[in-house]
């Protein structure tokens, strides 16, 4: 099983990366070698899929991987092309060279040979999955047979339901095996509730399943890993590592085929799909260099877990995209320490800047933990003063302004000016800036347009601000028990949370206490419950009607914002689309 990292689009790059992988399984002596789903082109493809060249060059990147695959099977997701015509509700999907079937298939390969090929039957269509828009389901279930062992191969999704191939394949196939290939984004909690749906799957069909994941960042979303096989019994016997490529061998053995139908598990009446069967030609068996230990580390905690899907997001984001450093405008607070040291772990100290731009408003705290802070990350701190551009600006918009008392504007011009020299930079420097503002923030408007807004990547837009104390606290300890001393200091942690554009200003001048607000827009943003059902958690009612209006006026900002990294079930971004121009309120 390679749990891999591909890239988007780099076909050729991410086949020349297979080679490699094959090379090390055949060293180890498998039979068999499982991709991703998608492996070829990277997950998610999106409209790549519409160009015919690209389809032709997946292809063609396929037929050169199936030269590297001598004395062996090889199972690996990439894009299938039909002849058929597509039809959806009688209206033909229109693309530049014109309508035709794609699917999002599995290539079985055989000592050199495609034997045979299998396409994704359920297509999510859901969160950040639009396969709908890009796939025709497949209609067939596909068993194969090597060395007396029968084998089916399915993609992701296909697993999750009871109805689904595996059953077909198992009861009427005679399959032992389920190798299920994936690109299974991470959020909260992803990890466990996969584990709980491949125990009943196999449990359920008497088989052993073969769950391989793919692993990395691909803009958004975040490919944990976690590639595990589980036995008859629902137990997890070996797992791959959390966020990181591997190659994970096992060694499985069966007791002879399954020749015929389960006992009590359906009837020819009830098979939905056709079920083909597929002889492989015996290979020569190699001895592998060493016996295989089966591994099953254990499951991160769940802010081990969050840190490390961050730090992913970020490194992929910025590699993959072909950046050399990453700027953060620093200003003391909380959410700008954590970017800063998510980044340097994504990236080393000497691939980050840091940007402190003190206004007459910021205190001496700030400066001093700001400077404290990336010190102790050994990052390079620029400090650049905005005190005479904001009165120079204030000036020039006074006799426009009138008489006019000083407000918000005031406020965000600090901020304005802000984003205006870390863009500067960027442009003059060619780094990326990262952005700092939360989920919280994000979610009721919280955050100034082209201000602390501008930027490239927002690294925590799905973290709410809760969690981005508890991940401070996390990663203060861990670098605690590396070496003894925290790397953001404590009084960020401990000070009440202020933007500092106006004297003694906090956030709860404007927003309830963030211990309130961040189960509200849980409940309203992510589980979209109504206004009496959260009230009824024991909230008060123009609180919950306060925040949903401030998450309701805010779609407009959001949709202007940089793409950030998903860590929870619905994130602001595409798992969550909603009209900006939209006066419906929910009740």
């Amino acid at each position: 099983m390679v749990q891999m990292n591909p890239v988007v689009g780099d076909v050729d790059g991410n086949v020349r990366a297979m080679g490699k992988w094959i090379k090390h399984a055949r060293r180890a002596g498998a039979e068999i070698v499982v991709f991703p789903e998608l492996a070829i082109t990277g997950y998610p493809p999106e409209d790549l899929v519409l160009r015919r060249s690209f389809l032709h060059d997946t292809n063609h990147a396929l037929q050169w991987l199936t030269t590297q695959c001598r004395a062996l099977t090889v199972v690996v997701g990439y894009l299938e092309e039909g002849e058929m015509i597509r039809l959806r509700d009688s209206i033909p999907l229109v693309v530049p060279s014109g309508p035709r079937h794609v699917f999002n298939a599995a290539a079985v390969i055989h000592d050199r040979q495609v034997v045979d090929t299998c396409q994704k039957t359920f297509l999510p269509n859901y969160g950040v999955f639009d396969e709908s828009r890009y796939f025709s389901p497949g209609k067939k279930a596909l068993v194969c047979q090597v060395h007396g062992v029968r084998f089916g191969v399915n993609i992701c999704e296909d697993i999750w339901y009871t109805g689904g191939p595996t059953r077909d394949q198992v009861s009427i196939g005679g399959a032992r095996l389920i190798l299920n290939i994936n690109a299974s984004p991470y959020h909260v909690g992803k990890v466990k509730t996969r584990e709980r749906m491949l125990g009943q799957r196999a449990r359920e069909n008497d088989v052993m399943v073969s769950y391989t994941n793919m692993v990395g960042g691909q803009d958004e979303v975040v490919f944990d890993g976690n590639s595990m096989i589980v036995d008859q019994t629902g137990t997890v016997i070996t797992r791959a590592g959390a966020f990181e490529e591997e190659l994970l061998v096992a060694d499985l053995s069966f007791d002879g085929p399954r020749e015929t139908r389960l006992a009590g598990r359906g009837n020819p009446a009830g098979q939905r799909y056709p079920v083909k069967r597929v002889q492989l030609s015996s290979v020569a068996r190699r001895k592998p260099n060493k016996a295989v230990t089966l591994k099953n580390p254990a499951v991160p905690h769940d802010l081990e877990e969050i840190y490390q899907a961050l730090v992913t997001g970020v490194r992929d984001y910025v590699r993959k995209n072909r950046f050399q450093r990453v700027l953060i405008a620093v200003s003391g607070g909380i959410d700008s320490a954590l970017t800063a040291v998510i980044a340097t772990d994504a990236l080393g100290p000497e691939q980050v800047t840091g940007v402190f731009m003190p206004s007459p408003f910021t205190s001496r705290e700030s400066r001093v933990d700001a400077n404290a802070l990336l010190k102790a990350l050994n990052v390079r701190l620029l400090t650049i003063p905005i005190t005479r551009l904001w009165k120079q600006y204030v000036r020039a918009l006074s006799s426009t302004f009138g008489e006019r008392s000083p407000d918000v504007t005031e406020e965000n011009l600090q901020a304005r000016i802000r984003g205006t020299i870390v863009m500067a930079l960027s442009n003059k420097f060619g780094h990326l800036v990262l952005t700092t503002g939360n989920k919280s923030e994000m979610s009721v408007g919280y955050a100034t347009l082209y201000g602390d807004m501008a930027g490239g990547f927002a690294v925590i837009k799905d973290v709410p601000k809760t969690l981005v104390y508890d991940l401070a606290r996390y990663r203060n300890l861990k670098a605690v028990d590396a070496h003894g001393t925290a790397v953001i200091p404590q009084r960020i942690i401990d000070r009440a949370p202020s933007a500092e554009l106006k004297p003694g200003q906090t956030d709860q001048d404007a927003l309830p206490p963030y211990e309130v607000l961040d189960p509200i827009l849980a409940a309203y943003v992510e589980r979209e419950c109504s206004l009496q059902e959260i009230a009824g958690k024991g909230f008060p009612l123009q609180t919950v009607k306060r925040v949903m209006a401030m998450v309701d006026r805010s779609e407009y900002k959001r949709r202007q914002s940089p793409i950030g990294i998903k860590i929870t079930q619905k994130a602001l971004g595409k798992d969550r689309r909603m009209p900006i121009t939209n006066r419906y309120v929910k009740r």
